[in-house]
């Protein structure tokens, strides 16, 4: 982390840029992760959250170009001796950001999982309608093995995603640990999303190509859900160390 906010009298002041930002064009505040101790042992000491508004210092440098998901706008920006208030650090002491960060993966992987879910259902919701309209030698597709086994797989995969998303959900809001639980929760579902889209390009032919279909459009969006909120693989590596911390599933 290059982003550094050094204390100056009631201030903080801040250098550094971040990357991928979500909604930060709109955004009038920003939770800004920061080193505010820069000598601290990496990597997760001296790291805050400061709740900073835009202002002089405060620029969005671009707005980053994207495969898909274009709906939401990810922003880089810059930080240029920007001043921000010490009441604006989150929490009642420095150096509490990295937890407060991981508390918030939590949900954050959840509902990851949740939109990957919903990028799923539309993808195999129009591959289902298409397959019975369209004919192929005298019959809708749908009863030709081949796109009956794709939809059978779908659904499928689409139902897993939303059970295990009610179940890391229904921990979250017991006030259970849930890292785990969202961690799989978001493996199957966005790598079930990526599967399903392509699955109903492949139901819709030449046709899931062409951009005057909707399915073109989930195949560019699931991968955002692969790679967001934490990649697959470290996703992995938490499901893994906490089956090991819980002695299992059922621990």
């Amino acid at each position: 982390m290059r982003t550094v906010a050094r204390r100056d009298g009631d201030e903080y002041v801040v250098n550094g840029g971040k990357m991928w930002i979500t909604n930060a064009q709109r955004a009038g505040l920003v939770a800004l992760l920061c080193k505010t101790d820069p000598d601290a042992d990496p990597p997760h000491r001296g790291i805050s959250i400061l709740l900073a508004e835009k202002g002089p210092g405060f620029v969005v440098s671009r707005n980053l170009p994207k495969l898909g998901y274009k709906g939401v706008e990810s922003c880089e920006l810059a930080f240029d001796d920007y001043r921000t208030p010490v009441t604006s650090l989150l929490g009642a002491v420095e150096g509490a950001g990295f937890s407060q960060m991981m508390k918030g993966l939590e949900v954050g992987r959840i509902q990851v999982a949740a939109r990957a879910a919903g990028v799923a259902r539309a993808a195999f919701e129009d591959a289902l309608q298409y397959a019975q309209e369209r004919e192929a030698f005298g019959k809708p597709i749908w009863k030709h093995q081949s796109i009956g086994n794709y939809l059978a797989d779908m659904a499928t995969k689409l139902k897993a995603s939303q059970l295990l998303i009610r179940n890391a959900a229904d921990e979250y809001d017991a006030g259970k640990r849930a890292d785990l639980e969202g961690g799989m929760a978001k493996v199957f579902a966005s790598e079930a999303a990526m599967q399903i889209a392509l699955d109903a390009m492949r139901i819709h032919g030449g046709y899931g190509y062409s951009t005057e279909f909707d399915v073109e459009r989930y195949f560019r969006d699931a991968p955002l859900m692969i790679i967001g909120e934490g990649t697959n693989e470290i996703q992995r590596n938490v499901i893994a160390r906490q089956l090991v911390t819980r002695g299992g599933l059922d621990g």
